[in-house]
């Protein structure tokens, strides 16, 4: 149940670069460590099972974006995030829980200028994977974002952003009704929501 965030990592890569043709590979992949603090408690106590007093926790993670054209790029993040809550207990002190919520997405990402200063939009999809003691769950997300890279040099930049995360925790549909052919459902849907920002360092390869 423990994260392997390097072998995440080396997956992104791995992908990255074998959707990316020869000739956008030389314009640059970029590289972008990052950390930043993730909010939205609602993981921690679908976990726990009952409410806590955190409402969030620090987050790591890398983003791998590959040049295609116009100032759109593929986009690859890997994001983890790990945070120990006190669960009240009814018999005794407070337990320590140990949460973490891992997100893992691919998408795109739209740069709106070509220079130092690149505000930029993105919209991707992928899995989460939620985990505490003895148990781990994977679901649907989607995620989307924005913020702005700084490049003072050619290979090196900075990216300021946000991301808004929506994972579906839960599904369900009943058949109300049905006539000549057609069926009417009543879907019912438990979403969890998560926002994060962060500071990153960009690394241009080659």
């Amino acid at each position: 149940m423990t994260a392997r965030p390097s072998r995440v990592v080396g997956l992104i890569t791995c992908v990255a670069c074998v959707i990316a043709p020869a000739n956008l590979l030389a314009q640059g992949v970029e590289v972008t460590p990052f950390g930043g603090y993730r909010f939205g408690n609602d993981f921690f106590e679908l976990v726990t099972g009952r409410p806590v007093d955190v409402d969030g926790a620090p987050a790591v993670g890398l983003i791998v974006d590959v040049p295609l054209h116009d100032g759109l790029q593929f986009e690859a993040l890997f994001t983890h995030q790990n945070a120990a809550i006190s669960v009240p207990s009814l018999l005794g002190p407070p337990s320590r829980w140990h949460v973490s919520v891992d997100h893992l997405q691919a998408g795109g990402l739209q740069e709106y200028a070509d220079g130092r200063v690149r505000p930029f939009a993105t919209g991707m999809l992928g899995l989460t994977r939620y985990a505490g003691v003895g148990d781990s769950e994977v679901r649907f997300t989607v995620g989307a974002g924005g913020g702005v890279k700084l490049f003072p040099a050619s290979k090196v930049g900075v990216r300021v952003g946000s991301q808004v995360f929506a994972t579906f925790v839960y599904a369900n549909a009943n058949v109300l009704a049905c006539s000549t052919g057609i069926c009417f459902l009543r879907l019912n849907v438990d979403v969890v929501w998560q926002i994060e920002f962060t500071a990153a360092l960009i690394l241009r390869v080659p």
